[in-house]
């Protein structure tokens, strides 16, 4: 698996993350998040739900740029919150530098949602090193 990348931008990666807590803090009525003591206690295995701000170019044109929610298995916890892998495909873009099974660095105030896949999914399409550090 590849080095996560920190601190993904647009202008770089033709993606970035966005924060949940932020999103959640300006449509508290609409935009409900997992309690933070969940969104700060998830283990390897774990799925995280975040929220991806994607930039879709052609011949180096602008032709779409959204918010996508997708999935990313924690990996590890790491000092600043985890590193897990991309369970979704955000498709093809000559910008984009996002593809399953890449490797993400996110926080707690990034997770919108969260679940458990079962180990034998993870284990199927990662490997059964998924789980060793």
């Amino acid at each position: 698996m590849n080095k996560p990348l920190t601190s993904p931008t647009i202008e770089k990666n033709g993606w970035a993350l966005v924060s949940a807590e932020a999103r959640a803090a300006a449509a508290p009525r609409t935009f409900q998040l997992p309690p933070s003591a969940v969104r700060r206690s998830l283990s390897p295995g774990d799925a995280a739900k975040l929220l991806f701000d994607i930039e879709t170019r052609e011949n180096g044109r602008i032709i779409d740029r959204g918010v996508d929610r997708m999935w990313v298995i924690v990996k590890t916890r790491t000092e600043c919150g985890y590193v897990g892998v991309l369970d979704n495909d955000p498709d093809a873009a000559e910008n984009l530098a996002l593809r399953q099974g890449d490797l993400v660095a996110f926080g707690p105030e990034h997770v919108a949602g969260t679940g458990r896949p079962p180990r034998d999914y993870v284990v199927e399409k990662y490997g059964a090193s998924f789980f060793e550090d």
